[in-house]
């Protein structure tokens, strides 16, 4: 594997730690008020980012929807790896893109049994 490859799979990796934790996080949420706002970790594949992002239950349903797709931090992005595509306010939604997107569909929390 070539270190651009390395440095792909250690990003999306990262990626995917945080996802599971947000899911731990969401798991003992009520889901009775979707327009309810929780606290996430960022999903960024920095190493050493602990910052958090609020978003509305819903929305976190429906960006978990994709596995490739990634709650981060404006400035948090790796453009060599995913592409924004989608900015708001609080947060950008990144998509993982070739083989951190394989990686990141192969170690989805909620495709995994």
């Amino acid at each position: 594997m070539s270190d651009d490859d390395l440095f792909r799979v250690r990003v999306a990796k990262n990626e995917v730690a945080f996802r599971e934790v947000n899911e731990s996080i969401r798991s003992g949420r009520q889901i009775a008020d979707a327009n309810r706002r929780f606290y996430l970790c960022c999903e960024c594949g920095r190493i050493g980012c602990s910052k958090l992002i609020e978003v509305p239950l819903a929305v976190y349903e429906q960006v978990r929807s994709n596995p490739r797709r990634f709650f981060v931090l404006d400035g948090h992005e790796i453009p060599e790896v995913e592409d924004v595509v989608e900015r708001h306010a609080e947060y950008l939604l990144v998509q993982k893109r070739d083989l951190g997107g394989r990686v990141a569909e192969a170690n989805d929390p909620r495709s995994i049994t």
